[in-house]
């Protein structure tokens, strides 16, 4: 369904669309390569150039192949290479139709949520040990510095960043001095390590910090996503979390199944985080999104987080680009369908697309490369004092 699918990011006016290529696919085993696969891929990147869309492609979303889990995954460096020689590979076939490249989305969401808060069920391998997952960060961070280099090598005009989740943490109580420090070791710990490792040649963290030199500089571009905002309070519960505990606000608005937050400042907030840390980057927005599977919360939501970037814009900050997240239904990695994303619903069983009413909006959006008061009137006026102050 790909060229139906490409036929609808068109429509939407979209003139960049971001997808991943799926490793286990490309090599299914230590010793061999699936050229079918590559060949597929390369026609779906043509698909996107022949309908005038620039292809963002991402080469590691979450996914491994089991020869690797079987070989200790990402817990030992010996899958540099192996990363390495899979992104040679698969860059040296696919740079006809793509010189912007994404070599690994959300890497410490990989690793904490695997190694710190996952269960073996939602996101493997469920394990519970801090250490190891900054261990793990670390190896990510190797892999994304040795797949710079040899995308460099294969296509010297490539642009090459990763995907950051960047979680916006405020304490619960701004005067409690214990809140903060909670607060602090939350947003570091989640928002500090991979980016600091590529500016700097350190990663660092709340429980210490590891030199990496290979990583410095190994960055084209900020890749940013954004959800949400998280209040932390200090709780001696919670040592595994340095004694955090993170939640929306109870006056919070919330998405389907309370998921999301709806707290689009902390976009803004993150924007001039990354423009201030990181200022001769250009910023690209590669995720933001909301689950709504009635559609009616999604209008609102891309209103106020358009709203946010455009603020950003006007200080001069380096932003280049906006992905919203989805296009269709995905397949979330800790919740299957539970969570609907898309600008089009899916319907699992016959894979029927469902063209939800936020695409109008979208589109509109992206025809215009803007947001404007009369579109904020037309789908979404609850919010236009919020995105409009008189």
């Amino acid at each position: 369904r790909w060229r139906e699918d490409f036929d609808r990011a068109a429509e939407t006016g979209q003139n960049a669309h971001r997808l991943s290529v799926e490793w286990s696919r490309i090599q299914p085993t230590p010793d061999t390569w699936d050229e079918e696969a590559l060949e597929k891929y390369r026609a779906m990147l043509r698909g996107l150039k022949e309908r005038g869309i620039m292809p963002m492609v991402t080469l590691h979303h979450f996914t491994d192949p089991l020869w690797l889990g079987e070989l200790g995954g990402w817990e030992t460096e010996a899958v540099v290479p192996l990363f390495e020689k899979y992104v040679h590979k698969t860059v040296d076939a696919l740079k006809e139709y793509c010189a912007l490249w994404c070599t690994i989305n959300e890497p410490t969401g990989y690793a904490l949520n695997g190694y710190v808060a996952g269960s073996v069920d939602s996101f493997p391998p469920g394990k519970n040990d801090l250490k190891l997952a900054m261990r793990v960060q670390a190896n990510l961070i190797r892999g994304h510095a040795a797949a710079y280099r040899a995308i460099h090598l294969i296509q010297p005009e490539a642009r090459v960043g990763f995907a950051h989740h960047y979680r916006s943490i405020a304490p619960d109580h701004a005067w409690s001095p214990l809140d903060k420090w909670a607060a602090r070791n939350f947003f570091d710990g989640i928002n500090i390590g991979f980016p600091s490792a590529l500016a700097e040649g350190v990663m660092r963290s709340p429980i210490g910090s590891v030199r990496i030199p290979e990583a410095k500089g190994t960055q084209d571009y900020f890749g940013f996503n954004y959800y949400t905002r998280e209040y932390v309070t200090f709780d001696l519960r919670k040592p595994g979390t340095l004694f955090g505990r993170n939640f929306y606000r109870k006056d919070a608005e919330l998405s389907d199944d309370g998921f999301l937050a709806i707290e689009p400042d902390g976009m803004f907030e993150g924007l001039k985080w990354v423009a201030r840390t990181f200022p001769n980057l250009p910023i690209l927005v590669a995720e933001n999104g909301v689950n709504s599977a009635d559609d009616s919360m999604r209008p609102r939501y891309i209103a106020q987080h358009i709203h946010q970037m455009w603020r950003a814009v006007n200080f001069n900050w380096h932003i280049k680009g906006y992905f919203h997240w989805s296009l269709v239904d995905n397949f979330e990695w800790s919740f299957g369908w539970k969570y609907r994303f898309g600008l089009w619903g899916l319907d699992v069983d016959t894979q029927k697309r469902i063209r939800r009413p936020s695409v109008d909006l979208y589109a509109e959006i992206c025809r215009e490369n803007g947001l404007s008061s009369e579109m904020v009137q037309k789908y979404c006026p609850e919010v236009f004092d919020k995105v409009f102050p008189s």
